[in-house]
């Protein structure tokens, strides 16, 4: 029943299943990457799960022709299992989706994601809400609560690429369906996880919503005319900023999995988005203590001196500027961190290392472009 819901395709685990390597040998196009640990038997009823790494190539192992450039997308068999609902889950996955991914869609029996009945306006029976973030999925009913419900959950994650779920956390490993639970059968799985606060600290059971978001973070506090209150945006700019984040973020997941054979947990939410995109507003307020202010098509900044809980201030040492603070990535993840950042460049800081190393100039080649003002070098202090 599975194999027919699912497009009747022999095997399971997306990319997982369809790349694999004979013996543990590399492939010729992927040099020196690691062997994928083998991952658990599936529930009963599910597929098998075959181990790869190569997942930049998917017609590698693939017998028939190879598609033609111009019916090829870049994520193409890649499955998105995706229990979001409302705006920043869905806009994310759909536009993987827009990428070739197949994403499956889980919705509660009846009722569905909540924006099936935002409205109006209708058309006919559907709301333009949901139809405007849901296009490129299928979508299948589970009753998530039920425990044979959960169980066909499992078996699908098995068979997936990707597990994205916005729930409160904690809420899905009551029921079996945490990152521990779903990494102990699937440990390819690149699992996101999208949520109002992140999955630490003292706000992290609070439901995520875009306006209370964009308060807390400072982005009403920098909208609306100067002597005006504060404003929310047109749209739900802190939903759309979260799905886009997660979008990348689950991208750079499948990349991780290539390089180290193992999956990785996500954590994408709203104030963390939010603060990463005030970028140079809350650069002011954080090196010079300019607070923000309400411009009306103009500038300003504030920042909220607690979602620091989720490290989204970063330190470094500029070699003119000393040290600088700016917000950090919006996006953490389970296997590594994104530390030691870079100060941003001086113009032609890098000249000659590029030259050298990625394009082999000899030195005597340089120094001859330097001398005729072909490049440049910034010599730092």
């Amino acid at each position: 029943m599975l194999s027919a819901a699912l497009g009747g395709r022999s095997g399971g685990g997306g990319l997982w299943r369809s790349l694999r390597r004979t013996g543990g040998a590399c492939s010729p196009r992927c040099p020196g990457a690691p062997s994928a640990a083998s991952p658990a038997p599936p529930a009963a009823g599910a597929r098998s799960v075959a181990s790869s790494s190569s997942l930049l190539f998917p017609q590698d192992n693939n017998p028939g022709p190879r598609p033609s450039a111009s019916n090829v997308k870049p994520l193409d068999g890649v499955k998105i299992l995706d229990l979001t609902r409302v705006l920043a889950g869905p806009f994310a996955t759909m536009n993987l989706g827009d990428l070739g991914a197949e994403v499956i869609k889980v919705e509660r029996p009846g009722a569905g994601d909540d924006t099936r009945a935002w409205g109006p306006p209708f058309v006919g029976t559907e709301s333009v809400y949901f139809l405007s973030v849901n296009r490129n999925k299928k979508s299948i009913a589970i009753n998530m609560k039920n425990s044979r419900g959960a169980k066909i959950i499992r078996e699908l994650a098995a068979v997936s690429d990707v597990f994205v779920e916005n729930y409160i956390p904690g809420k899905l490993a009551e029921i079996g369906l945490g990152y521990e639970d779903i990494k102990k059968i699937a440990p390819h799985i690149v699992y996101c996880s999208i949520t109002g606060y992140g999955q630490t600290g003292p706000m992290v059971q609070r439901g995520g919503y875009d306006s209370i978001a964009a308060a807390v973070s400072g982005l009403m506090h920098i909208t609306g005319h100067e002597e005006g209150e504060p404003v929310r945006v047109g749209v739900a700019m802190t939903d759309l900023a979260t799905g886009l984040y997660t979008c990348g973020a689950i991208m750079a997941g499948l990349l991780q999995r290539y390089k180290t054979g193992k999956g990785l947990h996500i954590d994408c939410n709203l104030m963390s988005s939010q603060v990463a995109c005030l970028t140079h507003v809350a650069a002011n307020y954080l090196n010079c203590k300019i607070e923000g202010k309400r411009w009306g098509t103009a500038h300003g900044s504030i920042v909220p001196y607690q979602v620091l809980h989720n490290g989204l201030v970063m330190e470094m040492n500029h070699p003119t500027a000393g040290r600088i603070v700016v917000p950090g990535p919006g996006v953490r993840y389970s296997e590594f961190a994104v530390s030691h950042p870079k100060p941003p460049p001086l113009v032609g800081q890098h000249t000659v290392e590029i030259l050298k190393v990625m394009l082999g100039y000899e030195d005597d080649a340089i120094e001859e472009l330097l001398h005729t003002g072909v490049v440049a070098q910034h010599e730092v202090r």
